[in-house]
């Protein structure tokens, strides 16, 4: 097994703790079942989110899921770059994997398609 990182993204439409915890599960969700990630197997995940979300932190919605009680997660601010993308989760989860890098599936959902088109492109194939 190697350390890998897989990357994940999205965007919300309202800054209420609902809307970041759903969207941040969907994400989740997808990176942990295509990517087939067992708690035990992941270092730790960084969650960051624009300036515009701080109704609540989105990594309560990785406490959701059995069995990842003892993984270490951090929320932090992404940085405010003129023009970016607003409303916007990106994760990042380390694991341990037997998946080469070309075969991680990195998730990019709602308006956070945009930040890695490549990404997106390849989930399809």
């Amino acid at each position: 097994m190697v350390s890998r990182g897989i990357r994940g993204a999205t965007t919300i439409k309202e800054n209420n703790a609902e809307e970041i915890i759903q969207q941040t599960k969907l994400v989740l969700k997808e990176m942990i079942d295509s990517n087939n990630v067992k708690p035990e197997n992941v270092s730790h995940v960084f969650i960051s989110a624009t300036k515009d979300i701080n109704a609540v932190f989105p990594a309560r919605a990785l406490r959701e899921f059995p069995g990842w009680t003892y993984v270490p997660v951090m929320c932090m601010a992404e940085i405010d770059v003129q023009n970016s993308l607003k409303s916007c989760i990106r994760i990042m989860m380390v694991v341990n994997t037997d998946l080469a890098q070309d075969e991680i599936r990195h998730v990019f959902h709602n308006e956070a398609v945009t930040l890695r088109p490549e990404l997106v492109e390849k989930r399809g194939k």
